[in-house]
């Protein structure tokens, strides 16, 4: 029996205390649980209330009015970007692009049906505005561009040879001092009366 109690026995160790001890090591573990779930609970509490602090500033944030607007414009002119463009603007190059755009305007404003011919089949060396050809509307030059080509979207367009008439559509004309030309947004192709391309809508537009 003496020897049955001493193997029961730790040396130097009352069975009270070892009793204490084991606890103590799934405490722990508990503890460490639970600091780390207040943690990660507290990271979503102060992320929730900073957004809810964010919404209303952007809810809140108004259109720059006319003068506003007016002010912006006078500081952009006064950058590096500006002053170029402003030269640009005033140049020989500069005043034909402007000339040009403003004469198709009224198509562009009614996305009116618009006669072209086709004058080449690539845009200017150096451009990056996707995929387009060149044309001519009323005897001026345009860049008459599609944007990046997505999978056989334009499979149709890429038939269209130098001297081919069509009828295009588009909502938009732009300019930029790196072009020589103004610059089409193609929504619409037709060539012998039928329709080789139309922009689908975007999503949730019509």
């Amino acid at each position: 029996m003496k020897n049955k109690r001493n193997a029961l026995n730790v040396p130097g160790l009352s069975g009270d205390r070892y009793m204490l001890i084991k606890p103590t090591k799934n405490m722990k573990k508990v503890i460490y649980a639970l600091i780390l779930s207040l943690v990660v609970v507290s990271g979503l509490v102060f992320a929730n209330g900073e957004i809810k602090r964010e919404t209303p500033k952007k809810s809140t944030s108004k259109p720059l009015s006319a003068a506003e607007r007016n002010a912006e414009l006078k500081k952009w002119e006064a950058t590096p970007g500006g002053i170029q463009y402003k030269k640009w603007k005033t140049s020989v190059v500069g005043k034909k692009v402007l000339a040009g755009a403003a004469k198709i305007s009224k198509q562009i404003s009614d996305s009116s049906k618009m006669e072209a011919v086709v004058t080449a089949l690539s845009l200017p060396p150096g451009s990056r505005l996707g995929f387009g050809v060149m044309v001519r509307i009323n005897g001026e030059d345009y860049i008459l561009s599609f944007g990046p080509e997505k999978s056989n979207e334009f499979q149709q367009l890429h038939s269209l040879k130098v001297n081919d008439k069509i009828i295009i559509r588009s909502n938009a004309v732009s300019h930029a001092p790196k072009y020589s030309y103004p610059i089409v947004s193609g929504h619409y192709v037709e060539r012998d009366s039928k329709i080789i391309y139309k922009r689908a809508p975007r999503e949730g537009g019509c």
